[in-house]
């Protein structure tokens, strides 16, 4: 197993890592709309949110030696569903014609107030 670690998302908030490498996999951990430079979370609505997550992951999964066109799975995890809309928008902008298997589950609350959490697991491209 390798520790994956990046200045272009943002440094892990609990004992966890960025993502983990391990047997031809790369399992990033949720990302929350933190922005990696000031460690603060992205005011705005869902979008812009989702937004900020989306640009989180695709860093660490770069990182890792990865890329959005190598994710096999990803969990979104929202506040509310009534954001599932914008937040599938936002989604599909990103990973386009690649459609990962995915879950998505609403949850009462999530770190700092975010409102939308998402992780991923991926194979290694290199």
């Amino acid at each position: 197993m390798h520790t994956v670690l990046t200045a272009e998302a943002p440094a892990p908030i609990g004992p966890y890592s960025q993502a983990i490498r391990s047997g031809g996999f790369l399992f990033c951990s949720g990302q929350i709309p933190l922005d990696p430079h000031s460690g603060a979370i992205v005011e705005g609505d869902v979008s812009l949110q989702t937004r900020r997550v989306l640009a989180n992951l695709e860093a660490v999964l770069h990182a890792g030696g990865s890329s959005v066109d190598h994710v096999v799975k990803t969990t979104i995890f929202l506040v509310t569903m009534s954001d599932f809309a914008a937040v599938n928008a936002e989604y599909e902008r990103v990973f386009g014609t690649t459609k990962p298997a995915r879950s998505t589950v609403a949850v009462a609350e999530l770190p700092r107030g975010a409102r939308v959490e998402i992780d991923a697991i991926a194979l290694i491209a290199e």
